[in-house]
């Protein structure tokens, strides 16, 4: 992490709130869509976020959380341009997903097309009554880009992402979340108070264990089992020697820590 912040567009919005970083899509007179200014902004800042954040809240401006591609972007673009455009995102939102920070999103009115993709980037997510999903793209002869066809099918299923496509069936929150896209479900206006408990939760962790489970467990989900279980042996005793697992576990065995308990949600 750097001590710099990187240099932002004026679409997206920086703020600390203790050890937390809010990052705000700004752009809500265009439903906050994706030019290429905003995803190169948020490539630079997971690339190099601030030394003095241990999660991030990803927020929207006004009623929604993105509306997607900006489709501007794309009206001049050959195959190859197009090609390495939509690469552009891939790395982009990769710096998101396997980046050195947990991000919780806040979802809210539009999670279209890009908004999604850029959604399902992050590590979790909380919607907001208003909250819809969609992907328009073969309503309007295009193909997603921006990673949709690998990471939602990880979530809801391949057979439920084509559903979406050829259909253009839009999803509910309560569907969304029914499905697996969401994570919290929340009331209108509550979504932001909800992730930042939830990344305080996140940040109090031992970063060894955090950075563990962005790093690993997507790989050991993606391994055999033999190779998963060698994987997580590896991570446990990296994890377990670290000083502050030590001093936690101490902690807890001399009664100082607080035990499980059922929490809301």
């Amino acid at each position: 992490m750097s001590d710099r912040e990187p240099t932002l567009p004026s679409s997206l919005r920086l703020e600390q709130r203790g050890d937390v970083a809010v990052v705000t899509l700004s752009r809500p007179e265009k439903r906050n869509a994706l030019n290429d200014a905003t995803v190169q902004g948020l490539g630079r800042l997971f690339t190099t976020p601030p030394s003095w954040a241990r999660a991030v809240v990803l927020a929207a401006a006004g009623d929604h959380f993105s509306a997607g591609l900006d489709l501007s972007d794309l009206t001049e673009l050959d195959a190859v341009a197009g090609m390495h455009h939509s690469r552009m995102w891939h790395e982009a939102f990769a710096r998101i997903e396997s980046g050195t920070l947990p991000v919780v999103a806040v979802l809210k009115g539009a999670v279209v097309g890009g908004g999604l993709e850029l959604a399902t980037a992050t590590h979790i997510r909380v919607a907001e009554d208003s909250a819809f999903f969609a992907l328009p793209e073969g309503t309007r002869g295009l193909f997603v880009g921006g990673g949709a066809s690998v990471r939602v099918p990880r979530l809801i299923g391949a057979h439920r992402m084509a559903d979406m496509m050829l259909t253009g069936r839009v999803l509910s929150a309560d569907e969304g979340a029914s499905m697996g896209l969401v994570d919290y479900r929340v009331a209108d206006g509550a979504g932001l108070d909800k992730a930042l408990a939830l990344a305080d939760r996140i940040a109090a962790n031992s970063a060894v264990t955090n950075y563990a489970v962005l790093q690993a467990l997507p790989r050991i989900a993606a391994s055999s089992p033999d190779t998963g279980l060698l994987l997580e042996s590896l991570m446990s005793a990296v994890a377990q020697s670290s000083p502050e697992a030590k001093e936690r576990m101490g902690a807890f065995l001399s009664g100082r820590a607080a035990k499980v308990a059922a929490d809301e949600q």
